[in-house]
């Protein structure tokens, strides 16, 4: 009869990393999906009774998870809201980003101006929870971005192309100030998707087509910031 060694039987150093491997990959995928599955539920919770409400029970009972087995993946709500508005504003700088390229920086406003409204009236939940909610903690010592990067972050995106059309002459005297000036473009956006957003279903406001509405804030505002001063000529000699 043939036996075989102890040593035979044993798998191979490179079998045991693959099985390894394949063990660790099923893990962090079914975490993954766990986690998705726990922020989903917060998301719909949020939103159907506001962030303040929501407890880190009341998100577990939702799922039927445990208290305990949410905060393994999540310390507390503050890293929940956290991680949650992490993936929204990743998105959202995409949105804002694919203006970048535009080189006039007057154009490349009413760009930014333009995706950030498309992007609040197709996403309105997750717009809710970024611009419409106080901030959760932030984590001491934690930053995922540059935030004064303009290709990482959007509201350094927005203020550098505030800074350009300053300091190529194109906006007027009352705003010169870099920061003034890049808050009020923010505000003119945020004011009109916001009112429509927590508004819009109110039955005594005869509410216009919200994406002209925004455009015409967009226009009025980037029209009074360049008023009086004159466009550089394209190429050409066109204006």
């Amino acid at each position: 009869m043939v036996t075989m060694s102890p040593k035979a039987a044993q798998p191979s150093l490179s079998a045991q990393q693959a099985m390894t491997a394949r063990s660790q990959g099923r893990r962090a995928q079914e975490k993954q999906q766990t986690q998705a599955k726990i922020l989903a539920a917060a998301r719909k919770l949020f939103l159907k009774e506001g962030v303040e409400a929501v407890s880190m029970r009341k998100i577990a009972k939702a799922i039927r998870y445990t208290p305990a087995a949410i905060y393994v993946h999540f310390k507390d709500k503050d890293e929940l809201v956290r991680t949650l508005m992490q993936g929204d504003f990743a998105m959202f700088d995409r949105a804002l980003f694919e203006v970048g390229r535009v080189a006039d920086p007057v154009e490349r406003l009413r760009g930014i101006g333009r995706a950030y409204v498309r992007f609040a009236l197709e996403h309105p939940h997750h717009y809710r929870l970024m611009f419409m909610n106080p901030l959760p903690s932030p984590e001491p010592g934690a930053c995922s971005k540059n935030i004064d990067n303009p290709e990482e972050h959007g509201y350094a995106f927005l203020r550098a192309t505030v800074a350009d059309c300053i300091s190529q002459g194109r906006f007027g005297p009352r705003f010169q100030d870099l920061d003034q000036t890049t808050m009020l473009c923010w505000a003119g956006a945020h004011s009109v998707v916001s009112l429509y957003i927590a508004h819009g279903d109110d039955p005594w406001i005869p509410w216009p087509e919200p994406v002209a509405a925004a455009d015409a804030m967009l226009d009025a505002l980037t029209d009074a910031m360049t008023s009086g001063v004159h466009a550089p000529k394209r190429k050409g000699g066109t204006p």
